[in-house]
């Protein structure tokens, strides 16, 4: 008797499973613009039309245009900010210039004012003129020895400072109270100087009228 054969069944290929649908993404929605305020358009033009003053170098219209942004249009607060960047600017071009000193009171104020500001080069740019000027003038020397010792020149202001005691003693006594001079207390010339005998006050010669300084 034929055996039967056994029907093989094949097995079903495999087939890889189906991604499941992927969620649609949001799609972005542009935000819209926010619409320019009222008077943007005009703060801008008088914002420009400063700017254009100050190419031209006329800083007082320039500076009546930029202030007007600020007053009429105080909402633009963004271009408020280079608004007055510009008015400083303004300011300080039209700010009147101070004339040069030319005697020789200006120059030893002038120089008093630029010693107290820390600005000795200045200082010391003054009281030369008057010293190549007035060569006699202990003023000016005793105020270019304190010059000198702010800027730590010990050597140059002990030189000033004897020369303007031997023109007039009495600035041995100023220069023992002076704290502009405290930088020289420990310095050998400098007690030497304060504590020299005081000699007979030369005679002061007079300043060469229509000399220039140099």
């Amino acid at each position: 008797m034929a055996k039967q054969r056994r029907a093989r069944t094949r097995p079903a290929k495999s087939q890889p499973p189906k991604p499941a649908p992927a969620a649609s993404a949001p799609v972005p929605t542009r935000a819209a613009a926010a619409p320019p305020r009222p008077g943007y358009s005009q703060a801008v033009a008088l914002y420009e039309r400063g700017l254009a003053a100050i190419q031209r170098h006329d800083y007082r219209m320039a500076a009546g245009l930029l202030e007007s942004v600020l007053k009429q249009y105080p909402e633009e607060r963004e271009l408020h900010e280079r608004v007055r960047l510009y008015l400083n600017v303004c300011a300080r071009q039209a700010a009147p210039r101070e004339a040069a000193p030319t005697t020789i009171e200006e120059r030893l104020y002038a120089s008093t004012l630029a010693i107290n500001a820390g600005a000795y080069d200045t200082a010391l740019h003054h009281l030369r003129m008057v010293r190549d000027e007035d060569p006699d003038n202990d003023h000016a020397l005793y105020m270019l020895a304190v010059a000198h010792a702010l800027r730590g020149e010990p050597v140059e202001a002990v030189s000033h400072l004897q020369r303007a005691i031997a023109i007039n003693p009495a600035n041995r006594g100023t220069a023992k109270l002076d704290p502009d001079l405290e930088s020289l207390r420990h310095d050998e010339a400098f007690r030497a100087a304060l504590e020299a005998p005081s000699l007979p006050r030369p005679e002061r010669r007079r300043p060469a009228r229509g000399r220039s300084a140099r």
